[in-house]
């Protein structure tokens, strides 16, 4: 596999650009088009993020063949403009640029000007944040890409203040009549570079996979993680879920206290951050420092279904009660403020209202006084790290720096005492809070989150015996197969409005297939697996590269881009080509399907060299959990009879991270299940590699055979 940075010629592009990391929006809201002095075209998108854009002077174009070959008609240089809708930095330069008639002028002289929803359109982000990264180093949204019109990048960079990107866009005319030759020659080095960007050889020898090289993988973790507050070491501090999911199973095999050790100090001061919303549940996308204490306000979809997912695992292995309040409050805040009447999931929650980032969550020494009153407000202001004088930009970032037993003894109360004026307080501040101008949502449901927060409610059912999250799972992924999933298994990426649209991307087959698996393994329902399994025939059929082992992250459905792109490391979000290896070692194992299980190993292999090799284990989190599984075979615990919902749901409440579960009243179709009825009995049957031990009917003897 190839990463490289080529030293491209920098076309004298003389400006410094501002990178960002982190986003949010303004209100989405539409007024009618008679009341706006511009229209454009981005006017019968369904994204948030584009009708945000759809009245700037700009005349900017939804990404399509329409505005490609407007620009080749034309003979004019591509703007591409992409970013998300609670992207803050991108509505600072909407409004300082895009906004503005000089600006719109230039841009609509010169350059077909193009406007990306990152989020539905992953893939055409993909293209022009991997050309920022070979130019620069970094990236970030905005991100603001030239390209030739058949849409082959010259340059792209992030931010830029008014006046950077007159004298930015200036350059580029003047480039494209004086030396059109040199930008495509440009183009065709960027365009190289980005090919290679993901090249991975197919591995033909055997490959050894050991526990000896699963405690490397934890060793990386820990030598970049942070030994006093949790998480990777530095800022900004993303929570990485996926990291902390391997560290689990890890633990589960070896025992090994420092791995409970640095996943409790990073949940626990997470949910003690203000990262974590305290009032309302939720976490922020990141904290932009390295104390979890200031997070960039945005609340995302994915970030808090895999939060939900990594407490209750991290609950069934300690049972901390923090965690279960973490999961409880967050899953109310779901309900809440994330929740389609339909079933399905929103996107996010602004980080900005009223065009200031964090107006809705931050609070003055003085109105919390006058909110929970004088006789509580000492407690709340000690409990909270509350300040005169605040602790980010004169307001207060509710966190808990504190004990509770600090708290209690400082004011000579038990600790239930303090708990009861807290809880009472919260309730104050939500009601007061509720009056402020909300953060706007976007209201568009992406697949893969979705699939994402299926996954959140199962485990979180799993460790609390909750029927109401259950319900929910259950509720979202039938929206989802509804509404999203042709016959043939072929999904779709986007829903909103009642419409769905654009074509599915590979994160959206794998976690989707995920979900079902997840599902099935709470109700026990056949027709989950048969779904998965329609899904992974359509993704094997219109993703899978038999020259690579691997699968692309389009399909050959789509219309191509400058480069069809194979995404293998992992982020804030597991890549797809691992979560899809999950997906189908999973799904093999359950349906008795050698192809599948063989195709994972398969591309764990291709993967072996480099996770290896490479130190950084923390951006490989989701392979090495594949690792993990490849070493430790998980278990198939097969329950049958007329008590087997009960008894499952006893033995899913322990922390069994390595156990797939299947069964039913019945002998179902599953050829695992296939001789183990028995009568009016109930059994529970440990099994491993299709071998299984000898039954038994009490979930603690079944606990017990499941010894590494």
């Amino acid at each position: 596999m190839t990463y490289k940075i080529l030293a491209f010629w920098t076309l004298g592009i003389t400006v410094l650009i501002g990178l960002t990391t982190g986003c949010s929006p303004k209100n989405s809201a539409m007024k009618k088009d008679g009341d706006h002095e511009f229209t454009n075209q981005l006017i019968d998108e369904s994204s948030p993020y584009l009708l945000q854009h759809a009245h700037n002077p700009v005349n900017w174009h939804p990404w399509g063949e329409e505005a490609l070959q407007k620009a080749k008609d034309e003979n004019k240089l591509l703007i591409i403009s992409i970013g998300y809708a609670a992207c803050h930095w991108c509505h600072v330069m909407e409004h300082e640029s895009f906004e503005d008639s000089l600006v719109a002028s230039i841009m609509n002289e010169h350059f077909v000007p193009i406007k990306v929803d990152r989020e539905e359109r992953p893939d055409v982000d993909d293209i022009y944040m991997t050309a920022c990264q070979l130019i620069s180093g970094s990236g970030g949204w905005p991100l603001n890409a030239f390209a030739l019109p058949d849409g082959s990048p010259v340059w792209a960079g992030t931010y830029f203040p008014k006046d950077d990107w007159l004298n930015v866009l200036n350059q580029f005319v003047n480039l494209k009549e004086s030396n059109y030759e040199k930008l495509e020659e440009t183009a065709r080095q960027l365009t190289k570079g980005i090919r290679s960007q993901d090249e991975i050889v197919k591995t033909i020898e055997e490959q050894y996979f050991n526990q000896s090289q699963l405690e490397q993988f934890s060793s990386n973790i820990l030598k970049v993680s942070d030994k006093r507050f949790g998480g990777r070491a530095g800022a900004p501090k993303f929570p990485m879920p996926s990291i902390y999911e391997y560290l689990l199973k890890q633990f589960r095999v070896t025992e090994d206290p420092e791995l409970l050790r640095n996943v409790n100090l990073s949940l626990t001061n997470m949910a003690e951050g203000g990262i974590y919303d305290q009032i309302g549940g939720g976490f922020a996308r990141y904290s932009t420092d390295e104390m979890w204490l200031v997070p960039h306000f945005e609340k995302m979809l994915y970030d808090n279904a895999q939060l939900v997912s990594l407490y209750s695992k991290a609950y069934q292995a300690t049972k901390i009660p923090l965690y279960e309040d973490v999961v409880k409050n967050t899953l109310t805040y779901i309900e809440r403020e994330m929740t389609d009447d339909e079933g399905g999931f929103y996107s996010s929650l602004d980080a900005d209202t009223e065009g200031e980032e964090g107006k809705f969550y931050v609070w003055e020494s003085d109105e919390l006084a006058e909110v929970v009153g004088e006789e509580a407000f000492p407690i709340v202001k000690e409990y909270y790290g509350v300040t005169d004088n605040g602790n980010w930009e004169n307001t207060n970032v509710l966190h808990r720096p504190v004990t509770l037993g600090n708290v209690a003894a400082k004011f000579k109360l038990e600790k239930q005492e303090v708990m009861t004026i807290v809880d009472s307080a919260n309730g104050q501040m939500m009601k007061a809070r509720d009056k402020r101008v909300r953060p706007p949502l976007d209201d568009k449901q992406i697949t893969a989150w979705n699939a994402l927060m299926v996954t959140g409610y199962v485990d979180a059912f799993k460790a609390f015996g909750e029927e109401s999250y259950r319900v929910k799972a259950i509720e979202a992924t039938d929206f989802i197969l509804s509404n999203q999933m042709k016959e043939d298994g072929q999904l779709y990426r986007n829903y909103k409005d009642g419409a769905s649209s654009i074509n599915a991307f590979l994160d959206d087959y794998a976690f989707m297939i995920l979900a079902s698996i997840d599902v099935y393994e709470i109700s026990f329902d056949e027709k989950y697996l048969e779904a998965a399994s329609k899904i992974a025939e359509h993704a094997l059929e219109h993703f899978y590269e038999e020259e690579t082992g691997m699968f692309y992250f389009t399909s050959d459905l789509d219309p191509p881009l400058v480069a069809r792109k194979t995404e293998l490391n992992d982020n804030v979000i597991p890549g797809s080509n691992s979560a899809l290896g999950r997906a189908l070692f999973e799904l093999g194992t359950l349906s008795y399907d050698p192809e599948l299980t063989n195709l994972s190993v398969q591309m764990l292999s291709n993967m072996n060299e480099y996770l290896v090799e490479n130190e950084r284990s923390d951006f490989l989190a989701s392979w090495i959990s594949l690792y993990n599984e490849a070493v430790n075979t998980p278990y198939e615990i097969a329950i049958v009879g007329p008590q087997a919902a009960e008894k499952r749901d006893e033995m899913v409440k322990r922390f069994v991270p390595d156990a797939l579960f299947l069964g039913g009243e019945t002998e179902g179709s599953l050829e695992l299940l296939q001789g183990k009825l028995q009568g009016d009995e109930t059994f529970i049957y440990v099994c491993q590699n299709k071998v299984c031990k000898f039954p038994v009917r009490d979930v603690e003897a079944a606990i017990d055979l499941m010894t590494r």
